[in-house]
Order: structure tokens, then sequence, then C-alpha cells
């Protein structure tokens, strides 16, 4: 029997599609041994998320998203391909994450993040289910939309919040105590030379009390070796003073021995030795006062005493 080209070309076109479906098949049994399925249920949102959408562990993209599926109203299920040599166990948690903008794009993509939480062992499908489930945390959306929404809510209150505190008392206020400052900014920068002038002189002054310090000390030990000079010349005084109430003593039994001898030392020794005596107690008073005075005010010798006040009808 003898095959036109018409039936050849139908011949060659079913051994292309059966090729074609051959490498289909392999190419499935070859991706189905390297990958492992999972599944995963989450509560929360998880918009911008599709088929192909990576699977990363680690940061490290290690598989796709094969199906994302409603479950019931309050659940989704999302069914993962990942590859066989990834540590997939119980101690696995998977997070549903959307980036506002990404480097996959400028709209930003949504993926599954696979983190390993500790030692764990390996994953067996539950009865009833075909895949093993994997853990999940709460979804990280960080969309642009949401973060501009985040932004302008912000700024919405914190402009609500100026609003109440910049009243127009408050500006007032604000403005008043502006104007006051620049014042007394002025009124200081005014009278910066006058400052200037005044530490001036009070360095000056400084530079001066320094010498009389040192002279008044001169002074005080100049009234000290005064006064300690002053202490022999009393007792030299007093002594004087003994001397002479001793002799006085020794003058009476001469007087008893002659009525001459008595009536002569009373009529013209013994009033000069009384009037010497007197004069010597006078003297060691004033030695005594002069030392007193001297003890407490050491400057007499430089200035001198106080003339006394002037009396009834005297002249200054």
């Amino acid at each position: 029997m003898k095959i036109d080209v018409d039936m050849k070309a139908r011949l060659l076109f079913v051994a292309f599609l059966v090729l074609l479906g051959g490498l289909t098949l392999g190419w499935y049994l070859v991706s189905g041994a390297r990958y492992a399925v999972y599944q995963i249920y989450t509560g929360d949102a998880v918009s911008g998320l599709i088929a192909d959408a990576p699977v990363e562990f680690h940061g490290v993209e290690v598989g796709k998203v094969r199906r994302v599926k409603l479950v019931d109203p309050h659940r989704v299920g999302i069914v993962l391909e990942v590859e066989r040599a990834t540590p997939v166990s119980s101690a696995t948690v998977a997070t549903v994450i959307s980036r506002g903008v990404a480097a996959r794009g400028f709209t930003g993509y949504v993926y599954v993040a696979l983190e390993d939480s500790g030692a764990g062992t390996p994953l067996q499908p539950r009865p009833g289910e075909a895949y093993a489930e994997i853990r999940t945390a709460p979804a990280k959306a960080v969309t642009l939309d949401t973060a501009v929404n985040q932004v302008n809510d912000n700024v919405q209150a914190t402009t609500g919040l100026l609003r109440a505190l910049l009243d127009k008392n408050t500006v007032a206020s604000l403005r008043q105590s502006i104007d006051n400052l620049q014042r007394v900014t002025k009124v200081l920068a005014d009278n910066s030379t006058k400052l200037e002038s005044a530490i001036a002189a009070a360095e000056r002054a400084g530079q001066r009390i320094d010498p009389l310090l040192a002279s008044s000390q001169h002074t005080v030990e100049a009234v000290q070796d005064v006064t300690r000079r002053l202490g022999p010349l009393v007792d030299a005084g007093s002594d004087t003073v003994r001397t002479l109430q001793g002799a006085s003593g020794r003058v009476g039994p001469l007087l008893e021995s002659s009525q001459q001898t008595v009536d002569t030392l009373q009529s013209q020794i013994l009033p000069q030795v009384t009037k010497a005596v007197n004069d010597l107690n006078a003297l060691s008073a004033s030695f005594t006062e002069l030392a007193r005075r001297l003890e407490r005010d050491p400057s007499v010798l430089i200035r001198g005493s106080t003339p006394p006040k002037p009396g009834p009808g005297e002249g200054r």
C-alpha cells in the first residue's frame, strides 16, 4: 500500500504530538520527583498572591505557589511546590509577605517565606489530606497603597493636633515672645561694650588689691612684733612698782627711830616716793591699755587713735 504525501504529513504531526506529550509527561514526572508539595492555610488576606509566586526559605528561592483557593469564608488554602532538598519540618513556619516596592517590580510582589524555628520532624499528610501542612504565621502585608494610606492618616492626625495647639491666642503669644527675645538680644548687643569695660575695670581693681593685701599682712606682722616687745617693758614697770613698795615698807622702822627723821620723811621724802609710785602705776596702766588697744586694733599704729568728740561749746 502506497502512502501519499498527505498521509505522511498526518503521521508526522501525530508523531510530533505523541513526542510532545511524552516530553511533557517526562518533564512532569521529573519535576514531580524534584519538588515536594505542601499546603498551608491562613485566615489573613492574601491579596496579590497568585500561582507561580516565589517561595523562599531563609531568603533563598526554593519553589513556587501552585494554587491559591478559598477553602471557607474564613480560610484560604495555598498549595506550594518546594524543592525536596529544602529542610522542611514540623518546626517550619510559613508567612505570606507582600512588599509594596521591591526588586521585582515597582508595584511589588507577594511571596511565601519559610522560616525554621528549631529542631523538628519530617512532615506527613494528615488522614484525608493529600499534602502535608506547614504551620503559618500572621501575614505581613506592606503594600504601597496601605503604606500611603497609613502615612496619610498620620499626616491628618498631626495636622489636626497642630491646628488644636496653634490657635490664634497661641500664635499671638509666640509672636510676642519672639519680639521680646529680639528686644533682649538688641539690649545685650548694645550693652556688650559696657560689660567689657566693667570686666576690664574689675580685672585692674583685682591687680591693685593684691599689693594692698600684701602691705596689710606686713602691718599686722609689725604690730605683733611691737606687742611682743611691749610685754617685757610692762613686766619691768610692774617689778619697779613692787620694788618701790618694798622700799616704802622698809622706811617705816626708820620713822619710828627718830621723830625728826619721821617728820623729815613725812614732809619731804614720803610725798616724793608716793608721787613716784603713783606715776609708775599710771605708766603701767597706760602700757597695759596700749597693749590691749593694739591687740584689738593693730591699725592704730598706722592711722593713730580717733580724737575724742568735742564737748559742749568747744569748736571742731
